[in-house]
């Protein structure tokens, strides 16, 4: 079995893509996606998120919300809103966010390379979410958000790509957040024949976003091995998009902690200096290096710099998040377990400083903490040292549009 293979297609016919191609199906609230469907009969969140389609009292996991993806599903194929190459190819995709541009391949990857870690994984997944993917993909029988995968950069498959990517675009739809989305077909012979055998050739791939959906097709392909001659059938492949390392956008993942632990603000003040230098500033603290940090408290920020005799050299210790975690989090604000203490909450990036401003003055959380961004060869290296990252580590930015190509898994 390949590494990755190409595969055929489903897609919106190109006049119609715009109407089709939605963000990913967990960015958004079941709120926000009816909102986002209003006038949009051939949006792609009929699919992925098909209670959109039901009674707000429908639980989202209720065997009638994945029915209704896949009668969905099946309605726009019907009616030829979504259509399937004919033949098995990879297809560039690249997105454009403001003056970052990413350029990637869309291909199936091999759920046997994901199982004997040759796509490596750095985050633990959550048993709901993964059978949630689970049932989504047995009942509609395909897979339709890709798993964003990385590639360590190589020169002769970026060449391909970018020399793609200077021809006319299959599909090129800008999304309502200003993000760009072209796509195009490689269907020339020779040129899935190297790209297969480069891949072939590289040590590993990692897994950025999506590890409920791989971890989940690996249940279905184990689930419908039937015997051991059928590895090479589709569900024994996933649906992904590889970028390469070094186009990488990594946004900080920032936290807000519902309260002081019962300390007033010179004492808890008074303890972080214990492990930081704590210096109060006039303006909003983006941090620009590691192991410097932003806070925002009672209306003020500080800037935070760890004490040197606090640094590690491990791959997971190291990271900016785990040091703010081991010496400030759980031992002055007493909280153990991110994953399930409630008095944390986990901010993207993406909404900028503003939006920790805006949680703690509400009077509802009492400080919030702005991070450096992890950087690539970070989660590169947690992901081969076989460890995982604290949670809420990484924020991926673009996001992948699902809807542009999805992959069916036959009979």
């Amino acid at each position: 079995m390949s590494l990755i293979k190409p595969f055929a297609g489903l897609r919106p016919v190109a006049e119609q893509a715009a109407e089709v191609v939605a963000p990913p199906y967990d960015v958004m609230s079941r709120t926000e996606a009816k909102q986002m469907v209003a006038d949009r009969p051939l949006s792609f969140l009929h699919i992925s998120r098909p209670e959109i389609d039901l009674p707000d009292e429908v639980s989202p996991y209720a065997e009638a919300v994945y029915a209704q993806g896949r009668d969905n599903l099946q309605q726009m194929q019907a009616a030829g809103h979504l259509v399937q190459d004919p033949d098995d190819y990879y297809y560039v995709y690249r997105l454009t966010m403001g003056e970052h541009v990413q350029t990637g391949i869309v291909a199936v990857a091999s759920v046997a390379a994901y199982n004997a870690d040759r796509i490596k994984k750095h985050e633990y997944t959550r048993p709901v979410k993964e059978q949630d993917r689970v049932q989504q993909i047995n009942t509609l029988n395909a897979q339709t958000g890709p798993v964003f995968l990385v590639y360590p950069a190589q020169a002769r498959v970026d060449g391909i790509l970018t020399e793609t990517a200077q021809t006319t675009a299959a599909v090129d739809v800008t999304a309502d957040d200003g993000v760009r989305h072209q796509l195009w077909v490689i269907r020339e012979a020779d040129t899935l024949t190297t790209l297969t055998a480069a891949f072939e050739a590289m040590p590993a791939l990692y897994v950025a976003d999506g590890h409920h959906r791989s971890a989940a097709a690996a249940r279905v392909a184990e689930a419908r091995q039937v015997d051991q001659t059928s590895g090479d059938a589709p569900h024994h492949y996933f649906l992904s998009v590889i970028f390469p390392h070094d186009q990488m956008q990594i946004l900080d993942y920032n936290r807000v902690i519902r309260d002081l632990q019962g300390l007033s603000v010179d004492q808890f003040l008074a303890r972080i200096a214990e492990r930081f230098e704590v210096q109060a500033v006039a303006t909003p603290v983006k941090p620009t290096e590691t192991t410097t940090f932003g806070m925002y408290l009672n209306q003020q920020w500080y800037r935070l710099r760890l004490r040197p005799a606090y640094y590690s050299d491990d791959p997971v210790a190291g990271l900016d998040i785990s040091l703010l975690t081991e010496h400030l989090i759980e031992p002055v604000l007493g909280i153990e377990d991110p994953r399930r203490d409630e008095r944390i909450d986990f901010i993207g990036g993406i909404r900028g400083l503003t939006a920790l401003e805006q949680r703690v003055d509400s009077g509802e959380w009492a400080v919030a903490f702005a991070l450096y961004p992890v950087a690539m060869s970070a989660l590169m290296a947690v992901a081969d040292s076989g460890a995982v990252m604290p949670p809420k580590s990484t924020w991926f930015e673009p996001k992948l549009a699902d809807g542009l190509v999805s992959h069916l898994l036959g009979d």
